[in-house]
């Protein structure tokens, strides 16, 4: 397993690849030739993979945070590369969409009153397109409330990245201070222990002194006594 502070982002990069690789080959196939039903059903799966592509790219800002300041250019280039990417397909998407909407409603209107083959309903296929209108927009309003609820969440993570990077320093600065502390506290118990035994030293030196002293004494005064 690699365990390298890029690995994830490199996974999640790949991912992305992969996601946006499919898209293209939807928006240059299906979602552009065919027809109907068969084309809206591969809009569909572009916005189901375009939600996923959004969430790689909100994942791999999130793991940018962790990689080392040495690498992190080259990485903030490949998210703004794939952010670019990611907008340029979500234009695409809804180019299509508006395209497929103002088709149908000509079409619509073109057969309104008067059923043809292909709109054997007329006008109630109009209603029905209303519905799918508003369908979509309720759709589109429900993704762009997922995607503010997702760059919501991606800044909390963030911050609270962040947050434990400051208390991870403040927690390394206060063992760093602690150490510092306890080294002062052994010198100065080394130098504590050596004025003790000094003193310790001194007493006995000034105890053999005033030893000596008396016994001079005493003898001055034994040698007097004797004369």
């Amino acid at each position: 397993m690699d365990n390298s502070p890029t690995a994830l982002f490199d996974s999640y990069e790949q991912d992305f690849k992969q996601i946006i690789q499919s898209i293209r080959e939807k928006l240059d196939g299906d979602a552009k030739d065919e027809r109907g039903e068969q084309k809206k059903a591969a809009l569909r799966r572009v916005e189901m993979e375009l939600d996923e592509a959004d969430e790689m790219v909100s994942q791999m800002e999130i793991e940018i945070q962790g990689i080392p300041q040495s690498l992190k250019p080259s990485y903030q280039t490949r998210i703004k590369s794939a952010k670019a990417d990611l907008q340029r397909y979500k234009k695409l998407s809804k180019d299509l969409h508006a395209a497929l909407a103002r088709s149908d409603l000509l079409g619509t209107r073109a057969g309104m009153g008067t059923p043809t083959s292909d709109e054997p309903y007329g006008a109630s296929d109009r209603t029905r397109l209303l519905a799918g209108t508003s369908l979509l927009e309720d759709g589109s309003r429900r993704l762009q409330d997922s995607q503010r609820i997702a760059l919501e969440t991606e800044e909390q993570g963030a911050d609270i990245l962040r947050s434990l990077r400051g208390q991870r320093e403040q927690i390394v600065n206060a063992r760093d201070t602690l150490q510092r502390a306890d080294t002062s506290i052994d010198r100065a118990s080394g130098t504590l222990k050596k004025m003790i035994r000094r003193m310790y030293q001194q007493r006995v030196v000034t105890g053999a002194i005033i030893i000596v002293l008396v016994l001079l004494i005493a003898i001055i005064l034994w040698a007097k006594l004797l004369r």
